[in-house]
């Protein structure tokens, strides 16, 4: 490497180490293609023995953490640097320095001030600390939430404040469910991948899980962006295929995620995470112009829903309520919340279902509440319904067309 350069580089690590303000070191883009190490992750914690340089050792499957001595951590970013990695990225609290190495070890140096204070991680003060962090976040950045100093651009704070949220809301659910490594995420819709990257990079970063985890979108040019940015991003079990949520074929779905899927989208999604049996479905629903199209009101509520903003939120209510409603009949704890304030989206409701084993389900009685509630609103059938409707009769037709033709019939459970 040439001398200048790579030294001042190391000059501001120091500096910035001596001052505790180091936020963050990523060291990345492997000399050799094939090398399963991807990057190193290098940040400051305080232990009772002092100061350290945690190094997070980033493989395709598995994160290696190990804490060093400041100069031996040094030593060791220096000989990674020279034998194996093209490129550093070095955040503190006021700004951040860029060092790349060519193919023929030419070395460039970039620094860039941060105009808004970062905190460091050593101080316990930190206020409003956000799930996902911005320095050195490479998807962020390619999605054009963080600019080119990964700094959060103002017009997009309510995208990156709903995208924490949305973590923060999952990450429970997730815990409870204890799944083992490899279980699989469908993201059924995942358009720019903006939820679908933050969650995936917090199941692997902060909570240390291993998901496969699959984006769906019908639109192909958002799959080649999205698959390009995840290979930037070293996302190697995050992947985004063509399809739709009907039609798309997926081996296994242990949680299932559909978000504003656009009015029977979010059925089509439901069906499709009840049947394959999924431990966790979580869905935000966008429009609800199938219940809406069926209201046939006769009794008092028909003044009030002559108004259409009230019928469009009470087509909402039920719609949703029926959705609940079915989810529960299947054996699923559900939950309906508010996703996000609305002052940042109006698409803010959130429906999850987490699937219960050996508990009493109370399947009559559920159907029994959306017969009086479709009876009251004068609707002939919830989408929802009618593919569960579909569903048995296939498999009726199925039954006896195996019967029909001479199917041993000890096999058969009627």
């Amino acid at each position: 490497m040439n001398n200048q350069p790579s030294d001042n580089f190391f000059e501001k690590l120091h500096l910035f180490i001596s001052r505790k303000t180091l936020i963050k070191l990523v060291i990345s883009n492997p000399r050799i293609r094939t090398e399963e190490l991807k990057s190193l992750i290098v940040t400051l914690v305080e232990l009772k023995s002092g100061i350290r340089l945690n190094v997070v050792y980033r493989y395709p499957t598995k994160d290696i953490t190990k804490n060093y001595p400041v100069d031996e951590g040094i030593q060791l970013i220096k000989e990674s640097l020279q034998q194996n990695f093209y490129n550093a990225d070095l955040f503190s609290a006021g700004e951040t320095v860029q060092l790349s190495i060519s193919k023929n070890n030419k070395v460039n140096l970039s620094v860039h001030s941060i105009s808004e204070q970062l905190i460091s991680p050593l101080k316990h003060d930190r206020i409003k600390a956000r799930i996902i962090e911005t320095p050195g976040n490479i998807y962020l950045r390619e999605l054009g939430i963080l600019n080119a100093n990964f700094e959060l651009r103002r017009e997009m704070s309510d995208k990156y404040i709903q995208i924490n949220r949305y973590v923060e809301l999952l990450e429970p659910f997730i815990r409870e469910l204890q799944l083992p490594d490899g279980f699989q995420i469908a993201d059924m819709g995942s358009g720019k991948g903006y939820l679908t990257f933050a969650l995936y990079d917090y199941l692997t970063t902060k909570l240390g899980k291993s998901p496969v985890m699959i984006g769906v979108e019908s639109r192909d040019e958002l799959v080649k962006l999205s698959n390009e940015i995840a290979e930037k991003s070293g996302f190697t079990n995050l992947h985004f295929i063509t399809g739709t949520i009907k039609e798309v074929a997926l081996e296994k779905i242990d949680i299932l995620i559909a978000l504003h899927a656009c009015d029977t989208a979010t059925d089509d999604a439901i069906f499709r995470g009840i049947t394959a049996g999924a431990s966790l479905i979580v869905c935000a629903p966008c429009c609800h112009k199938q219940i809406r199209k069926n209201f046939k009101v006769t009794n008092a509520l028909k003044d009030i829903m002559k108004h259409g903003i009230l019928e469009e939120r009470q087509a909402e209510i039920i719609t949703d309520g029926i959705r609940a409603l079915i989810l529960e009949a299947h054996g699923y704890k559900t939950q309906v919340f508010e996703f996000i304030s609305t002052e940042h989206t109006q698409k803010n409701v959130m429906i999850v279902g987490r699937k219960i084993i050996g508990q009493p389900i109370y399947r009559e009685k559920n159907y029994e509440s959306i017969r009086e509630l479709k009876e009251f609103f004068g609707i002939k059938q919830h989408y929802l319904e009618e593919l569960f409707v579909g569903q048995a009769k296939a498999e009726i037709v199925d039954l006896a067309n195996k019967i029909s033709f001479g199917i041993d019939k000890s096999t058969l459970y009627l």
